[in-house]
């Protein structure tokens, strides 16, 4: 009697769950795989180096609460994703072009020397516009330092040894908290510098929760941060504007810095700075690179949010700086430029100190005196008008979230003397800000960001 035959059928296929469950475990693991590592919709690649600090790098006192009030971010994707190179190889890079470069640096510009009642020097529109087109290296530029920046000199002298990369930061009025970045290679707390410049007010916050010494001392930090007082006193009214010196004259602070990165103190960088500099800025052959803005394209949308939402208190003098932008030249976003928006979040700014970097940093910071600190109102203006060009990554904010984490200002200041400077009282406008058909110089531009323009 013959043996009947019988098909070799797979145990674990008699059971039709178990079979449709291996089935559903193998698709998950390759969508997994294709999401992290093959599709091009993933903001980050490799973001950690190959031998990141696991160590904390300062032990805060419980009561400072430095990890409250994170912003949640719910992004996971972005258009445009950033691939992050071999740390070992771009800290070798960035030393190399630090190290043997001689277009780089603060020495690149010449600069307007003097003295006058304000930092800046309070240039009139004429004269500030005059230095837009800088065809001639020997022409000097108006970029601040008109009264002296009031640091120790024990202070000044260690920026002017920073020769590499600088992380520069401030907080002002005890407005935010002093966070630790994360993610550091093992070289980079002593091959980049950071620096964070501070007020009494700030210097008393730290002082009450015991992060340094009360006593006096030439050098004081926080983790890898070095703290720099600043006199306040002896520069702008308003704090806002002081943080505007180290953020956007940082070449001079520093003049023998080649590369920078400035965060807002509300930000905790959570990847490298050699990492970001060198696939945001080295690796894209840029002189600067900044976020877009999340929500606005348009200059005028930023100006009229900053008028709606009170984020600054001179409404009248909004509507005059946008009117002076606009008789001036400045035009709304359309995809014939270069760029993808108009309007950047300036909370983290990445520099190669190149001569276009530098004077976009000037001539931004002049207009920023004239008006008000609210940078990102005169950026797409500066930057569109301005000669040479500077080389622009404005890259996408899901990248900015994905290298970032963001927190919300202090509420309060427990324990220090001197309160926050309250703001002054908003100054309605005389009429509707920049509604078309009132006559203002804006009429045009907001024609053609309506697209109801007839040129």
């Amino acid at each position: 009697m013959g043996i009947k035959a019988t098909s070799s059928k797979p145990l674990f296929c008699y059971s039709k769950l178990l079979c449709v469950s291996i089935i559903y475990l193998f698709t998950s693991f390759f969508l997994m795989f294709y999401t992290t590592i093959i599709s091009p919709t993933n903001c980050l690649f490799r973001y950690s180096p190959n031998d990141p600090i696991q160590t904390p790098l300062f032990v805060y006192n419980s009561s400072y609460g430095e990890h409250k009030h994170a912003l949640p971010t719910f992004r996971s994707s972005c258009n445009s994703p950033v691939y992050f190179s071999d740390y070992w190889n771009a800290l070798k890079k960035i030393r190399e072009f630090s190290e043997n470069s001689t277009f780089l640096g603060s020495q690149n510009l010449r600069y307007i020397q003097g003295n006058a009642d304000s930092f800046g020097g309070n240039f009139s529109t004429k004269k500030r516009f005059y230095y837009f087109n800088h065809g001639d290296d020997g022409i000097e530029v108006p970029c601040g330092f008109f009264k002296r920046f009031p640091v120790s000199n024990f202070d000044r002298i260690a920026m002017e040894n920073c020769k590499g990369v600088v992380v520069i930061s401030a907080i002002f009025n005890d407005h935010d908290k002093i966070r630790q970045p994360k993610g550091l290679g093992k070289e980079t707390p002593y091959s980049v510098c950071f620096y964070m410049f501070v007020d009494d007010a700030t210097l008393k916050g730290l002082q009450y929760h015991n992060l340094i010494s009360t006593t006096s001392s030439n050098e004081n930090s926080v983790g890898v941060w070095r703290i720099v007082k600043v006199e306040k006193e002896q520069l702008y009214e308003n704090s806002a504007m002081n943080g505007i010196i180290p953020k956007y004259l940082v070449h001079r602070l520093f003049p023998n810095s080649k590369y920078s990165i400035w965060i807002d103190a509300k930000i905790q960088l959570v990847v490298d700075p050699f990492l970001l500099i060198h696939s945001l800025v080295v690796n894209e052959d840029v002189d600067m690179a900044i976020s877009r803005h999340p929500f606005y394209v348009h200059t005028m949308e930023e100006a009229m949010a900053t008028a709606r939402w009170k984020k600054w208190w001179d409404v009248d003098g909004l509507k005059k700086q946008m009117e002076t932008y606009c008789q001036n030249g400045l035009q709304p976003w359309t995809q014939e430029k270069p760029y993808p928006s108009d309007v950047p979040d300036s909370a983290i700014i990445l520099r190669k100190h190149s001569v276009a970097t530098n004077l976009f940093s000037c001539l931004l910071f002049n207009e920023l005196e004239e008006f008000n600190p609210r940078d990102q109102l005169p950026f797409a203006y500066v930057r569109d008008l301005m000669n040479p060009k500077i080389k622009l990554n404005m890259f996408d904010v899901e990248v900015f979230e994905q290298v970032a984490v963001e927190y919300r200002h202090n509420i309060k200041n427990e324990g220090v003397s001197n309160p926050k400077v309250m703001p002054k009282k908003t100054k309605r406008g005389s009429c509707e800000f920049l509604v078309n058909g009132t006559g203002s110089k804006c009429d045009g531009y907001l024609l053609k960001m309506w697209g109801e323009s007839q040129d």
